[in-house]
């Protein structure tokens, strides 16, 4: 797929979400105003991509940012700990609040109008939250284990409504407990329902399996999500990070399944969103990590493939976002043809991870006798 192809693919996307987002919104008349909103700013960061690629430099609209390394929760299988991105305490030289603040300002510049905040737990980081609060042209999904979500952290979702909460489940009350510990799920619960009574929209995202796949994308479970007050489903595709998980990645089959779910689902059921990551390969031309379609900056600066590809070569406190994007590794990965391999489970740079690191070391190597 060629890069003007790929921006095109990507800005459908982004389109997409915000029509779904407008339509499951309904009567409510704050969110649909800020929807409207967002719209028209992201036609505006679709355009300043445009002008870009006319001039040999593809942006994606999308950025995983993980803005700590600290997290209330022990979730079993977790790949953020597993890869060691993830503990009890933040690292001491993560990125401060005013970097991050840079980065989020430089993303609006060039366009990214979607900047997923992660971590560990971002709530945990107040400080940052505040920050990307000031910036209502970038939409923030601050992606959640929900157990944070109360008091302050209510109000300032319900005077910025360009922070949108996404809450974490596993499935219904036994299968989130089973994963994220017990009574976790009824602290959602609580948390779901304080943010219906103020009107605040709110996601759900979901980690898919091969045993969860057909409850989580029953009528059923969605049906109780949309009575909750959710108004979008994130499902991602469980990437095998701890030893002897593999049979738990979705396959060929469960794809088609998703596909066919989730087109059903568009048409059928409009009152919520429904997103997959990492979505449909094949429509892509293949994974969309790397900066083809989002990359992910980790907790100390470091630019990353995507958060399941924890390897890096360059950090954004000395490249920026732009020169990340330059990155070697990024373009390695792209011209290789890493990313558009065949693979069988939900994420090809997980499964080929010794070929990134590989690539990593060069790409380092190559700079220090440079």
């Amino acid at each position: 797929m060629s890069s003007f192809a790929m921006q095109k693919y990507m800005t459908g996307g982004v389109l997409r979400v915000v029509r779904d987002s407008l339509r499951a919104v309904g009567a409510d008349r704050r969110e649909a105003a800020f929807w409207l909103r967002y719209a028209v700013g992201a036609a505006a960061a679709s355009a300043k991509r445009f002008a870009r690629e006319l001039t040999g430099e593809h942006v994606p609209p999308f950025l995983i940012a993980s803005i700590t390394g600290s997290c209330n929760l022990h979730c079993a299988g977790c790949y953020a700990r597993e890869n060691h991105a993830c503990s009890d305490s933040a690292p001491a030289d993560q990125l401060t609040a005013e970097e991050w603040d840079r980065v989020f300002t430089e993303a609006g510049a060039l366009g990214i109008g979607f900047i997923l905040l992660a971590g560990g737990e971002p709530l945990l980081r107040w400080d940052v939250i505040k920050k990307a609060a000031e910036h209502p042209g970038v939409l923030f999904p601050i992606f959640t284990n929900g157990v944070c979500l109360g008091g302050q952290v209510l109000e300032t979702l319900d005077a910025k409504r360009n922070l949108v909460p996404v809450i974490s489940l596993e499935g219904d009350e036994e299968e989130t407990d089973r994963r994220r510990g017990k009574g976790v799920y009824r602290q959602v619960s609580a948390a779901m329902d304080a943010l219906r009574k103020k009107g605040i929209a709110f996601g759900v995202s979901i980690t898919v399996t091969k045993e969860n796949v057909r409850k989580v994308y029953s009528d059923r479970f969605l049906d109780s999500l949309a009575e909750k007050g959710c108004r979008a489903v994130i499902f991602v595709e469980y990437v095998p990070a701890a030893a002897g998980s593999d049979a738990l990645a979705p396959g060929d089959e469960e794809r088609a399944f998703i596909l066919r779910t989730t087109a059903r689902l568009r048409k059928t059921k409009p009152q919520m969103a429904y997103i997959n990551f990492p979505g449909d390969e094949k429509s892509s031309g293949g994974c969309v990590a790397a900066g083809r379609g989002f990359f992910h900056v980790n907790v100390r600066g470091g630019a990353e493939p995507c958060p399941f590809s924890p390897y890096s070569d360059v950090n954004v406190r000395d490249a920026g976002l732009r020169g990340a994007l330059k990155s070697p590794l990024f373009t390695a990965l792209k011209a290789g043809g890493v990313l558009t391999e065949d693979h069988a489970g939900g994420c090809t740079l997980f499964e080929r991870r010794e070929t990134v690191e590989a690539l990593t070391r060069a790409s380092q190597g190559a700079e220090v006798n440079s």
